[in-house]
């Protein structure tokens, strides 16, 4: 049984779906809206679930469960991105400066949490994001911060034919890029933000 929401059930089958299972019949889904997935595999009441810090760290220290596949060292997960960033088609068109603005702020965010992640992991503590300076730390340091290095397109078009396979999306890959992705604001930062 694996417990889940609606982003990480997409995801989870996804990953199911790559190594051959099938997610509607080899998997049994839980959901329970009154109580995180993180609580119920604590107790025992699934087998599995989707984590991400600080529930991964904390279960981990607790000595609970193992982690079987992690996207940040396993191929071929950790050889694409695995978010994007993504606007508004009408908001890039009217405001491609605040677009750029936008997206450098973020770009930069990711450099300073790769250069100083003892500062970040202070304030996001001070900030109440985490009342753990060592979960915000390690989740710090074991983050890819590889924006310069992964080509993004890429990325969509594994992510897009995975999440085609899977049956969650209708559009291929390449209409999704077609129609559905530009890359000049970020091309222009990896040249204005070499480092």
């Amino acid at each position: 049984m694996l417990g889940t929401g609606g982003s990480e059930k997409d995801l989870a089958s996804v990953m199911a779906g790559y190594v051959g299972l099938d997610p509607g019949k080899d998997i049994v889904w839980v959901s329970d809206p009154a109580r995180p997935p993180v609580e119920l595999f604590a107790e025992g009441k699934i087998d599995a679930f989707l984590s991400i810090p600080p529930f991964s760290l904390d279960l981990r220290a607790r000595h609970i469960g193992h982690s079987f596949v992690s996207s940040a060292v396993d191929r071929p997960w950790s050889q694409y991105f695995c978010c994007l960033l993504a606007g508004n088609r009408d908001f890039v068109r009217n405001y491609p400066n605040a677009t750029k603005r936008v997206l450098r702020a973020v770009l930069k965010t990711a450099d300073l949490c790769a250069t100083n992640p003892n500062r970040i992991a202070r304030q996001l503590v001070d900030g109440g994001f985490t009342d753990r300076f060592d979960y915000g730390l390690q989740t710090l340091t074991e983050a890819l911060y590889q924006w310069r290095d992964f080509d993004p397109e890429d990325s969509v078009r594994f992510y897009a034919l995975r999440m085609h396979e899977a049956g969650l999306i209708k559009s291929s890959p390449q209409k999704i890029i077609a129609e559905g992705t530009d890359w000049r604001f970020l091309d222009e930062l990896k040249r204005e933000l070499k480092a």
